[in-house]
């Protein structure tokens, strides 16, 4: 059982990660032993740091820990392996390039069937690993691959969710596909099904809070802690499960939301379009 963490915000802020905490509160017991990845973005650029060992006995999540990272968009990934080897190249967040920006991505389920799936086989951009969800990845990156190479920039907002969508419904059909996937414009977040703590695989697979901060004031989370400094604080938090006792929301099987800048841009419900805002 993977964990996914996302986060969107209006204005660069601290975010402190204790992934022990994290993987526990998902119900999982004792340090999670096949690798964990962070991917959070800072001047048009992308931080990636992913080992293929426990978080609990790594000094890299202590120097995280220690020296917080301040962004507006950010993904976390803590991997328990069912597809492919425990190795660093199997671990996500996933990144590439396309159209001059960073890519980034991390999936949560178990897509049996993709790999026999023609019509999800990558051709332009090729998975480094083994798994399932980087081969989705790749396979989502060469539907994006024409209105990227096409656009004088990043491309209009309704032509991604259409994509990412119609993507989403082909997935839900090989398996759970829980997804996170930032083009450093906005963050997509699709729910489906997950293994829940009585042992079913059933919705929701992902959550969300939308929150205002006050400067001066943070949002203390299991294995998060926030710190608006200068400016009121405006975020969007997607995770496999609450991390406090607020009112988080679920996402309804096959429904995918977009965030940008702490805000809810786009909420699409399965089988229907998008509102864009």
């Amino acid at each position: 059982m993977c964990e996914l963490f996302a986060m969107s915000s209006l204005h660069p802020t601290t975010v402190t990660l204790s992934l022990e905490e994290f993987s526990r509160h998902g119900g999982l017991t004792g340090p999670h032993k096949d690798g964990w990845g962070i991917g959070w973005y800072e001047q048009n650029d992308v931080r990636l740091v992913k080992e293929a060992f426990p978080a609990a006995s790594s000094p890299c999540v202590r120097f995280i820990q220690d020296n917080p990272f301040s962004t507006q968009f950010a993904i976390c990934h803590i991997r328990r392996a069912t597809r492919g080897p425990v190795a660093i190249r199997n671990c996500q967040p996933f990144a590439r390039e396309l159209g001059g920006v960073w890519h980034c991505f991390a999936h949560n389920g178990d897509l049996q069937d993709i790999f026999g799936d023609p019509g999800l086989r990558p051709q332009r951009f090729r998975p480094v690993g083994e798994t399932d969800s980087e081969i989705a990845f790749c396979a989502l990156l060469d539907l994006l691959a024409p209105i990227w190479s096409r656009a004088d920039g990043v491309p209009p907002l309704d032509e991604r969710v259409r994509i990412v969508a119609a993507f989403a419904s082909r997935l839900r059909e090989l398996g759970p596909a829980n997804f996170l996937y930032c083009d450093g414009d906005a963050l997509f977040a699709h729910g489906d099904r997950r293994h829940q703590e009585d042992g079913t695989i059933r919705a929701p697979g992902l959550w969300r809070l939308a929150r205002r901060c006050p400067a001066g004031t943070g949002l203390q989370a299991d294995g998060l802690r926030m710190v608006p400094k200068e400016h009121d604080q405006e975020v969007v938090l997607l995770a496999s499960v609450p991390l406090t006792a607020e009112g988080w929301q679920p996402l309804a099987q096959g429904e995918l939301l977009v965030a940008g800048a702490g805000h809810v841009r786009a909420i699409a419900p399965p089988g229907t379009e998008a509102q864009v805002s």
